[in-house]
């Protein structure tokens, strides 16, 4: 559609737009239209939140608020934020939404300026997909061990993957390496800049282990790293499953940067009614606990969550392949120790312990599928970081220093 001057756009039918966001087109532009306050005019915004770049379409209408999906922002009829759930205090100017254009309706229909449309924030230029050459020098998780043989993609490229008469892995057309590790096919394309990390091969051997059935998502390889190290999305994103009793205030945490990654480890407050120890009147429900959280370059993350009081120990591996522009193979391994009070819980505490850790990475991939950019965001004032951020930062910096990109 070509846009005149003072050309009026139509985007939706008065009568469909209520307090929850609408999803709506002009020209190419993404924009949300709603009605804040019943009976109130509506409201027309850019489809995304300024924090992560999240479409708003995937936000609840909440008390005449805009929540969004991912962290629980809310906005108010005008855009402004007027909740920042992470934290107490000051919240920055740059958390309202930016003006959206102005509305008029006329007949029954929703219009909308599209003199407006040029200040609409346009998509960030500076994305890491999952087909930046920088990744090639780096190792990628190709498939499971169990899985071969079999036909992989990895950036955009083919592979073929087996198991020779000699006992050794062969790949085709071959790469730089090809290893295995914690039951998983590793591929380095070309010479990689950072070995795999060694943090997990203890609780490997010692722990009782299982994979869950890898996944795909949309989201490109940078996004689910920084999803899974994201700590102040819980209670939005997973309050089905863990997320309503967790704290919506994350304090403030430190972090160790280290070559090509980071670690930071968290002492947090629990209620753990699984420990036997709690029924037994042992221990108290709200324990300790200390979450440590891993990651090197590219895609390589674990969390470890040890319950002080309790002595339970679970470690999770969280590893993603990058395919294509338009799909990441998610790898997760449980490795567990202590749980339900014995220290190798039996076959159906590990099932059960599985079982949730899907539902949890399905809450995650069902966000997933709603978001629109094609990669992470490597230029820092692209979106606005908070406090809470501080593991996202750092994964965006070292990511940009791996691939070679100059802010």
């Amino acid at each position: 559609m070509t846009l005149l001057p003072m050309q009026w756009i139509p985007v939706a039918r008065d009568a469909e737009v209520g307090p929850r966001p609408v999803a709506v087109d002009a020209g190419g532009t993404p924009l949300v239209v709603l009605r804040p306050v019943a009976d109130g005019p509506p409201v027309v915004f850019a489809d995304r939140c300024p924090h992560r770049l999240v479409p708003l379409s995937a936000a609840s209408g909440v008390d005449g608020r805009l929540r969004c999906a991912y962290h629980g922002w809310e906005f108010d009829g005008s855009g402004a934020c007027v909740a920042l759930p992470s934290q107490d205090g000051h919240v920055p100017p740059r958390a309202d939404l930016p003006l959206g254009p102005r509305v008029r309706v006329s007949d029954g229909t929703v219009y909308i300026s599209a003199d407006d449309l040029a200040a609409t924030a346009a998509d960030p230029a500076d994305l890491l997909t999952n087909e930046h050459p920088g990744l090639r020098r780096a190792w990628h998780p190709v498939a499971l061990g169990s899985e071969l043989p079999c036909r992989v993609t990895l950036l955009g490229d083919e592979y073929d993957v087996h198991t020779g008469d000699d006992g050794i892995l062969h790949v085709t057309p071959e790469p730089f390496a090809v290893t295995e590790r914690w039951g998983l096919i590793w591929v380095a394309p070309e010479e990689p800049l950072t070995e795999l990390f060694p943090d997990a091969d203890g609780d490997d051997a010692a722990y009782v282990g299982a994979w869950l059935p890898p996944v795909r998502t949309p989201a490109s390889a940078g996004v689910v790293a920084d999803n899974f190290l994201d700590v102040a999305h819980f209670p939005f994103v997973h309050a089905r499953t863990f997320g309503a009793a967790e704290e919506k205030l994350v304090p403030r945490y430190d972090i160790s940067v280290e070559p090509d990654g980071c670690r930071s480890v968290q002492d947090q407050w629990f209620d753990n009614p699984e420990d036997p120890g709690v029924a037994a009147g042992l221990r108290p429900l709200k324990q300790r606990r200390r979450a440590t959280y891993v990651y090197r370059a590219p895609f390589q993350l674990l969390l470890r969550l040890e319950e002080l009081d309790a002595g339970a120990v679970k470690t999770i591996l969280f590893f993603a392949q990058p395919e294509t522009l338009t799909s990441t193979r998610i790898y997760t391994k449980m490795l567990l120790h202590g749980i339900g009070g014995v220290p190798d819980p039996s076959a159906e505490v590990v099932r059960r312990e599985v079982a949730f850790e899907e539902a949890v990475l399905a809450e995650d991939l069902a966000l997933q599928q709603a978001m629109r950019l094609p990669g992470l965001p490597l230029r820092l004032r692209d979106e606005l970081h908070v406090r809470a951020d501080l593991l996202g930062v750092t994964l965006r910096r070292t990511l940009a220093a791996f691939v070679g990109f100059a802010p």
